[in-house]
């Protein structure tokens, strides 16, 4: 039976961490499976938690949002400990490509029986970041400044906060140019921004990269080239299908290895946090994290 270490985000979306964490736990102990609780007060204390677990042969479970996951699934990266995740944040978004559900039953029940899959990571570098490691998405551009905008809004919760940051950050925003290099070839791109994808989701469920996939050894890497604001708005509204894919201002390289830079500062943000300006470079670690899911539900 699995020995689990929950590491928990107290403040974790619109309530406790904790509350998310508690019917699973029950279930997880009901089953027989040892389960410990340890909560952080930082990200890099998460982290921390997470390394000590891993040592001792625990699977970690990270109890949070996207902040936590891609933290803490960024720093078991290449250790061989197996990540499960309990989502509690407001997009989750890494989650929702796993597949995972968030009914309680149904999700001990992954956690419980499920054999770890091995998904990709993403490798970022820069003058901020160095070497660090994360999960879903890395993005550089109005998108990050909206995540920034909706990180600290007191008065909206979830979807909404997202949707207001993002009207926030598109009213303000002036096109940049962009050079992105992308396994050795080199594109130019003025617009809006560049995602590069190793999840298909980002900001709350919107479907940014429909084609991406965790555990393919690519980067989706999206362009969104500059278009009037009506249009844009447009855009954003369709990222909830997928479908602003088909659109002539949106373009789709893939690779293994991508540097962005930019004419001018602009914000790049990953897995829900935004503290870095461009220029930046990323690798895909191909299936270097094992991770409780069942890989045939991923991206549904």
């Amino acid at each position: 039976m699995r020995q689990f270490t929950a590491v928990v985000n107290p403040t974790a979306g619109d309530s406790t961490g904790a509350a998310s964490l508690l019917q699973v736990a029950r279930l997880l102990r009901e089953a027989g499976a040892e389960l410990e609780t340890e909560y952080s007060h930082s990200l890099a204390h998460a982290q921390d938690i997470a390394r000590q677990a891993g040592a001792r042969g625990r699977v970690v479970l990270a109890v949070g949002g996207d902040g936590m996951a891609g933290g803490i699934g960024g720093a078991l990266s290449g250790t061989g400990t197996v990540l499960g995740l309990v989502p509690a944040g407001r997009g989750n978004d890494f989650a929702r490509a796993l597949g995972l559900p968030r009914d309680p039953a149904a999700l001990a029940d992954i956690l419980l029986h499920a054999e770890p899959g091995r998904v990709d990571t993403i490798e970022v570098e820069s003058a901020v970041h160095r070497r660090t490691v994360v999960l879903g998405s890395v993005y550089a551009g109005v998108d990050a400044l909206a995540n920034r905008h909706a990180n600290h809004t007191r008065l909206l919760r979830g979807a909404a906060s997202y949707y207001a940051g993002g009207l926030r950050a598109v009213t303000t925003w002036r096109p940049a140019d962009y050079r992105v290099t992308v396994d050795g070839e080199e594109h130019h791109h003025r617009g809006y921004t560049v995602v590069a994808a190793n999840s298909p989701y980002y900001g709350f469920g919107r479907l940014i990269a429909p084609g991406a996939r965790v555990d393919d050894g690519l980067l989706d890497v999206v362009l969104i080239r500059e278009a009037p604001r009506l249009l844009f708005f447009t855009l954003m509204n369709e990222l909830k299908t997928g479908a602003h894919v088909k659109r002539p201002e949106v373009r789709i390289l893939r690779g293994r290895e991508l540097r962005i830079e930019a004419s001018r500062p602009v914000p790049y943000g990953a897995d829900g946090e935004v503290e870095a300006t461009l220029p930046v470079t990323l690798r895909v670690r191909p299936a270097d994290l094992p991770v409780l899911y069942r890989p045939g539900t991923a991206g549904d």
